[in-house]
């Protein structure tokens, strides 16, 4: 591993990250629980879940085991035309604790094919039907992944903006409050004839900001879409798994979805895995003595037996009473120290649900992605052994499940003083 950072400009490309002003990369060698170590030997408290993936901390000893064991007898097969036990297992364990009317599930290998997939699903099922409603209604500050599709059910933006115009047609709604909803409502109505479906991320938009809102106004508009026949995908890929404070965000609405996406927490961070599941209305649309209806989509590691394995042993953990009770206590904490945050003078905006807790950075200049004080704060924070990603001048903590109550109270302190530190800036 000798002089891995040089190593690593020579040939890697980063994600979200403009190479020629980027800064020097940190080589990280080990993890274990909440902690990364790099090549220094220095440790980093991981606050991000290493960008909201890592469940129950790094390196966890019961899905390495499980994973070794499967990587013993079974690591890959193709998934057309044949099965595994992993892969069914997964499915009924998965199926048992989402809606009821979600009864099949669609296997992929992250959060944005997974939404590709759901998106495909839709529009197929309406053309397999002889419906031409090809248009997709999504929220303005939607994220839903990098790939065309998901891409062009996100929010236009900077980073959309070189492909504009290959991106396909959306209606873009604001997300519902109880002052926009009866408008909402009417613009659905207008275009009900041509939309296909209605794609969201629920209760929190992770990517524009940690923005929140309402479980009971999303209810409101789910009705509004099913009385228009108006088919609704769920992105779950940042939600799912007790991010919110229960297993699902669905747990906190009555209206059922007709398909829903999963990755990010599937695996307990350990592999690459997307899940797309969907009602029985959905998967019949395809049934057919006519090949051509066939959803052609499919990927070389579909359901991968290891992949699979990780996500069952992470949601057997996420399903013990001690993971449950860590859920409590971390969202118990974080709502005390939102009331903190509150009155303190460089700090507004303060919102949380469940693990996820965010605020923005009051530094006088517009709330933004690209606001430099994030990247400051950025490198405050590694000082202090703690990683955290803020997005722009949009501070959050979405820490791991084993994160202890000292380690938060570690954190909440060094955020009071970063803010303090930077009041001037």
């Amino acid at each position: 591993m000798k002089n891995l950072k040089k190593r690593d400009k020579a040939v890697n490309w980063h994600p979200y990250t403009q190479m020629k002003t980027a800064d020097d990369i940190i080589p990280i060698v080990k993890g274990k629980g909440v902690y990364l170590y790099d090549d220094q030997g220095k440790k980093y408290i991981d606050a991000v879940s290493s960008w909201w993936v890592t469940l129950h901390g790094h390196a966890h000893p019961y899905i390495a085991q499980r994973v070794s064991e499967q990587l013993q007898t079974l690591e890959q097969v193709i998934f057309a035309g044949f099965t595994h036990e992993p892969a069914v297992q997964l499915s009924e364990n998965l199926l048992q604790l989402l809606p009821g009317n979600q009864k099949k599930v669609f296997y992929s290998d992250n959060g944005s094919t997974a939404v590709e997939v759901a998106l495909k699903m839709c529009i197929q099922s309406g053309y397999n039907q002889g419906k031409e409603k090809t248009k997709i209604l999504a929220f303005k500050d939607a994220y839903h992944g990098d790939t065309f599709g998901a891409m062009s059910v996100s929010g236009r933006s900077v980073w959309t903006k070189p492909f504009g115009e290959m991106l396909f047609e959306v209606i873009f709604i604001e997300t519902p409050n109880p002052g926009n909803l009866d408008d909402v409502k009417v613009q659905i109505k207008k275009h009900a004839h041509e939309i296909a479906c209605f794609i969201y991320e629920p209760l929190i938009q992770g990517a524009a900001g940690m923005l929140i809102y309402n479980a009971e106004d999303l209810n409101q508009l789910m009705k509004c879409c099913k009385e228009h026949d108006i088919l609704m995908i769920q992105d779950e890929v940042f939600t799912g798994f007790g991010r919110t404070g229960k297993l699902f965000a669905a747990d906190y609405i009555s209206e059922q979805p007709d398909i829903m996406c999963f990755s990010k927490g599937l695996t307990g961070g350990t592999m690459p895995m997307g899940i797309t599941t969907c009602a029985d209305h959905i998967y019949n649309a395809f049934l057919s003595d006519d090949k051509y209806k066939t959803l052609f989509h499919g990927h070389s590691f579909t359901a991968n037996p290891l992949a699979c394995t990780a996500a069952l042993a992470s949601m057997e953990l996420l399903l013990q009473e001690e993971t449950q009770l860590n859920i409590k206590r971390i969202t118990d904490q974080h709502s005390q120290f939102a009331e903190r945050l509150k009155k303190h003078p460089h700090a507004e905006n303060v919102r949380q649900i469940g693990t996820i807790i965010a605020w923005d950075f009051k530094n006088g200049n517009e709330t933004s992605y690209f606001n430099e004080i994030g990247k400051k704060i950025y490198h405050e924070f590694l000082q202090r052994g703690i990683i955290m990603r803020p997005l722009g001048n949009v501070m959050y903590l979405v820490p791991p499940y084993c994160i202890t109550s000292d380690e938060l109270d570690f954190i909440y302190r060094q955020i009071l003083e970063v803010l303090d530190v930077f009041k001037q800036t």
